[in-house]
């Protein structure tokens, strides 16, 4: 059942990770609503490094976006998932498909137990406190394929969407409209809208550059390949 009504919603947020997906979502939206009517929303989880959320900040800035800041660390206080401070588990290298049997649909040790639920959530509450009619997520298919990152999926997607209009008297969508798109497809659509990739930041660790062997780093070079440019973040 869709209750809201079909016009341009006057305000939208945006998760706002500091990554290649949800910073061409971040264009897509102020290209749409201008940057006065975007919000990006950058949460904090726990995680190793603080690499993406400087470069949420800078992406941010450069749009010239309000941007809201959120830290749910506590919450996953208990996880033993690699990607947190508190872990003792090692990042992996290697793409995906290396980590796991695709056909056994099993998540991989990156992943955050129902993170991405959990920020919807919390953006639907703030969303709608702020007067936005709709929650932008940068979701895209190569991260739920084999149920690697299960909370990224259509049918996911599909669940929090309903929750979300219902829970909201229609008030307030979802939208995720690279969920049914690879990475490649969102670095040409980046490159058209002039994305400054140069401030992103994607890999799991928290060097000074990118590792280049965590399977995000693969991912997005193999993206970036696709498209026939290098990645411009590698020539900071």
């Amino acid at each position: 059942m869709n209750r809201a009504n079909d016009t341009k919603p006057a305000r939208a947020l945006v998760l706002c990770s500091g990554g290649v997906d949800s910073t061409t979502l971040l264009a897509k939206a102020v290209k749409l609503f201008g940057a006065q009517n975007v919000v990006a929303l950058s949460i904090s989880y726990g995680q190793k490094h603080l690499r993406e959320m400087e470069a949420a900040k800078a992406v941010a800035a450069h749009y010239g976006v309000e941007q809201r800041f959120l830290d749910l660390a506590a919450i996953f206080a208990d996880s033993s998932c690699s990607l947190l401070s508190h872990s003792d588990a090692e990042i992996p290298h290697g793409a995906y498909g290396e980590q796991q049997d695709i056909t056994d649909e099993t998540t991989v040790s990156t992943y955050v137990p129902f993170r991405n639920g959990l920020f919807l959530s919390s953006a639907a509450s703030m969303a709608l406190s702020m007067g936005c009619s709709v929650v932008y997520y940068g979701a895209h298919r190569d991260d739920w394929a084999g149920a690697a990152y299960p909370d990224c999926s259509p049918e996911f997607v599909a669940a929090m969407g309903a929750a979300i209009e219902e829970g909201t008297g229609g008030e307030l969508r979802l939208e995720a409209p690279f969920v049914n798109a690879s990475k490649a497809d969102i670095v040409r659509e980046g490159l058209e809208l002039g994305v400054p990739y140069e401030l992103t930041w994607s890999c799991y660790e928290g060097a000074d550059e990118p590792c280049g062997e965590c399977a995000t780093c693969i991912d997005r070079a193999e993206a970036f390949a696709a498209n026939g440019v290098s990645d411009p973040a590698l020539k900071r």
